[in-house]
């Protein structure tokens, strides 16, 4: 119960910067959203593995580090707290007009390409940072996830909204970012980014495959039973 909080608080709050960053039209809004995502990884990642986005949660799965009915637990919380910190946000910036974001022609199948390749490169920096064998007691996993959002909002943020994330997309679409209909190019291209980068990451690092933990230690900094990324403490 603990780990499915603190995926639901780190999402809320995730989503919640975003919202009203973006509605308020923050001239900072990259770097807000690249740094509450870094907090929040380092707040919650020795309880859950701070995925807070279902797509790091299925390459986590596919990379044999976290239980099905945990990453089902854990896209639940995602989508929850994204509901929630959406509305929010929504609620407090309270906007005249909001143009929903949509794709259609070249600029679908370039939203489509861009949510690919930096979901993949969020996802296989998660991996590589934060459940790898060969990075056990580093410091740095925050700052290489968050610097990761942040890149990628500023490069192609303007292309298919910077989203990244099922769940940013499910916030976006209810506080009015992102238009419904679109939905299922986020769902469909993040799904594809992560699934490529947990493949990746194990054609990477043959020596990482593996069964689940079963037992944390806390003198090593090993992994969390199920979290899916190693225990920072």
């Amino acid at each position: 119960m603990n780990k499915w909080l603190a995926e639901f608080i780190g999402t809320l709050f995730l989503m919640l910067t975003i919202t009203t960053a973006v509605l308020s039209k923050a001239a900072l809004a990259p770097l807000a959203i690249g740094a509450v995502l870094m907090v929040m990884v380092y707040a919650g990642g020795h309880v859950s593995g701070a995925h807070f986005n279902p797509a790091v949660t299925l390459a986590v799965f596919l990379r044999h580090r976290i239980a099905a009915a945990d990453a089902g637990a854990y896209v639940v919380a995602q989508v929850v707290g994204a509901a929630v910190g959406g509305l929010i946000g929504r609620w407090v910036v309270n906007p005249e007009d909001v143009t929903a974001v949509s794709f259609s022609g070249r600029q679908l199948g370039a939203a489509l390409m861009v949510e690919v390749l930096f979901t993949f490169a969020l996802a296989y920096v998660v991996l590589n940072v934060a459940t790898s064998s060969d990075h056990q007691m580093n410091s740095f996993y925050g700052l290489a996830i968050g610097f990761t959002v942040l890149a990628g909002a500023v490069a192609v943020g303007g292309i298919s909204g910077g989203a990244f994330n099922p769940a940013v997309a499910v916030a976006g679409s209810m506080a009015g970012l992102f238009s419904w209909s679109s939905l299922w190019v986020f769902l469909l291209s993040q799904s594809v980014g992560g699934a490529l980068a947990a493949f990746a990451f194990l054609a990477l690092n043959p020596h990482d495959r593996g069964v689940l933990p079963t037992e944390p230690d806390a003198t090593r900094g090993v992994d969390t039973p199920g979290s899916g990324v190693r225990n920072p403490a």
